[in-house]
């Protein structure tokens, strides 16, 4: 038998009392202030936007500060208090909690309720993140632009109230699986940088060829032809048939294609010059202010000048690119970008290593949601279960 159930044996037999929260504590309206009042030090605050960005469960020190001076024209939480986002973007975010663990009073903007309350304050906000609170709160939240909840409606969201011992048991055993999924999240990121770090490395040694020496060196235009697609970009499509480069990383689709090749497609405009690089070898459609670069030359192979054109364009771009209200790539430059070309043999090795470098990397990269995402998931059904509890009487 778990510690909890021997809890809940010993204090309540006959099932936990579920209260409203009206009944239970007291709703406080923040008040306002804004981004302008704020100073270095002073009087902690919490304006409702950091709720979702800056804070977790609970905090004992605030990211931000107001003159001291205003403390008589503001509402404050103190400590143990709840404090509740009281509008958000969408019905999933609205009244995500911090508990305010700190020593001192803290401001609290009018778009967030303090919540005064008997829970352990970590209790009471691992609550406000059960499907028990989350179900009840979808009937009562207004949606119009942005999603609001009335302390009223708040005060009418039924919960259980478990004896205090069951209540920091359960404090603890959650806070210890936050715990572990921040070290793993922190794990798998560092581990993704390193590779990161490994793949820049690798490309910049393999990629570093002296201009005096065994290696030829040619230019774009003697080794590959170059051109531009005919399309707009509204007129991609999310679903079709054949994939239709524009001028960013994403690709997007179309239903006809304009070329059947292997090339290099780059970005001749915008954001994406000198940062957007594809390599493709088939049907496809393309932009026309992007451009096409198909190795002609038997003596450059394609996906070693795609690698090498992916590490140094962004350099050379940056010493040779007309500038006017956005940077662009005109295609004599294209024609004039040096390029070594190292015997095949050597080609080859280059390409076979930065090719597994390059799916190592984006395996982690693609790993590191669903990973993260998989604890969370299960995180959130343990969190659910240690917050529902049988209902003393109920019918």
């Amino acid at each position: 038998m778990s510690r909890i159930a021997e809890l809940l044996k010993q204090h309540c037999p006959n099932g936990v009392e579920y209260r409203l929260l009206g009944e239970v504590g007291e709703f406080i309206r923040g008040r306002r202030f804004t981004k302008n009042d704020y100073v270095e030090s002073g009087l902690g605050c919490i304006h409702y936007g950091q709720i979702y960005t800056d804070y977790g469960t609970a905090a004992d020190s605030t990211v931000t500060f107001l003159d001291a001076g205003l403390r008589g024209s503001l509402r404050l939480a103190r400590k143990n208090d709840l404090v509740i986002a009281a509008t958000g973007e969408n019905i999933e975010d609205v009244c995500k909690a911090v508990a305010w663990l700190g020593e001192e009073e803290i401001a609290v903007h009018d778009d967030c309720y303090i919540f005064r309350h008997p829970f352990d304050p970590k209790f009471a906000s691992y609550l406000f993140q059960s499907s028990i609170f989350q179900e009840q709160k979808v009937k009562y939240a207004n949606e119009s632009k942005v999603v609001r909840i009335s302390s009223a409606n708040l005060s009418r969201i039924k919960v259980p109230v478990p004896p205090m011992e069951i209540q920091r048991e359960i404090v603890e055993i959650l806070t210890t699986m936050e715990s572990l999924e921040a070290e793993l999240k922190a794990e798998l990121k560092a581990e993704l940088r390193a590779r990161r770090r490994q793949y820049a490395f690798h490309y910049e040694a393999l990629l570093t060829f002296p201009e005096e020496g065994r290696t030829k060196w040619a230019t774009l235009g003697e080794l590959a032809e170059i051109g531009t697609g005919s399309h707009n970009t509204n007129e991609g499509l999310s679903v079709g048939e054949y994939p239709f480069f524009v001028r960013s990383q994403e690709v997007r689709r179309l239903g006809s294609y304009d070329f059947d090749e292997t090339a290099i497609i780059t970005a001749g405009d915008g954001v994406g010059v000198g940062k957007v690089f594809h390599y493709v070898d088939g049907k496809y459609a393309l932009h026309q202010r992007a451009y096409r670069i198909r190795v002609t030359d038997p003596s450059l192979m394609p996906k070693f000048y795609f690698h090498y054109m992916r590490s140094t364009f962004g350099d050379y771009m940056e010493r040779s690119a007309v500038r006017s209200s956005v940077t662009s790539v005109r295609r004599p430059m294209l024609e004039r970008y040096p390029v070594p070309v190292p015997d095949l043999l050597d080609q080859k090795r280059i390409v076979d290593t930065l090719d597994t470098l390059d799916a190592l990397v984006n395996d982690l990269s693609a790993s590191l949601p669903a990973e993260i995402a998989a604890r969370r998931k299960q995180y959130t059904y343990y969190r659910d279960r240690l917050l529902t509890f049988e209902e003393k009487n109920a019918e």
